[in-house]
């Protein structure tokens, strides 16, 4: 169960990866002036990352947990995959969601804990 655990957190690695690719991904793909490209381009991704890593991630300095832990992966993840859709690739958004989902459900199955 432990390698199957490890290879799971692994995933969410790769899944916050993923949705951080995503937003950037939108902002340089959708919209229509070169200045918003840019700051939408780089700025989704990397507000992402910052309310991610204050609030949401294993070493968040200020953690949230339970239901507003749910609430927020749901908001940071979810937008994503979110514009995964946005940027025309519907499939690529529902497949980074289905996985957010299973991965969590994986996670809460199996105490919650996203220590190794």
């Amino acid at each position: 169960m432990s390698a199957l655990k490890n290879v799971n957190l692994a995933l969410r690695f790769v899944l916050e990866l993923c949705a951080l690719v995503a937003l950037g991904y939108w902002g340089f793909a959708t919209q229509p002036s070169l200045l918003l490209k840019w700051l939408l381009g780089i700025g989704a991704p990397l507000l992402a990352a910052v309310v991610w890593g204050v609030f949401g991630s294993p070493r968040a300095s200020i953690p949230v947990r339970g239901l507003g832990q749910i609430a927020l992966e749901a908001l940071v993840f979810g937008s994503g995959a979110l514009a995964l859709v946005l940027a025309g690739h519907p499939l690529l958004g529902a497949i980074l969601a289905g996985l957010l989902v299973i991965n969590r459900v994986l996670i809460h199955f199996w105490g919650g804990d996203f220590s190794l």
